[in-house]
């Protein structure tokens, strides 16, 4: 077993996005190795998964937190809230934070 098997199957695997200045059509790439690839590697995924998992655990005192400081709000909303800071902090792509989001919701039971 490798540390790649230890990525759930929801994860996102999908390439990795770059911001390429100019008018005409773009193919962003990268040498990995002897190979151009627009795809993250296992390594690279493992990374990204490794990344969103930590942070949606430290995420999770955070939203129980805010749910107390906030008691009008819904874990629902919560989450939302939670979901909007991290965005805006600009740590994970979208799809990961979509990911993000349903791993802490499912860490909390809410």
């Amino acid at each position: 077993m490798t540390e790649q098997d230890d990525i759930p199957d929801d994860f996102p695997r999908g390439a990795f996005s770059a911001v390429v200045s100019g008018h005409g059509p773009k193919v962003c790439a990268r040498l990995s190795g002897e190979v151009y690839r627009a795809d993250p590697t296992e390594e690279e995924l493992y990374e990204r998964w490794a990344l969103c998992a930590d942070l949606a655990e430290q995420l999770v005192d955070v939203a129980r937190k805010d749910l107390v400081a906030h008691p009008e709000l819904t874990s629902l909303q919560v989450l939302e809230r939670v979901g909007r800071a991290v965005k805006a902090k600009n740590w994970v792509a979208s799809d990961e934070l979509e990911w993000l989001i349903r791993h802490l919701r499912m860490r909390l039971r809410w």
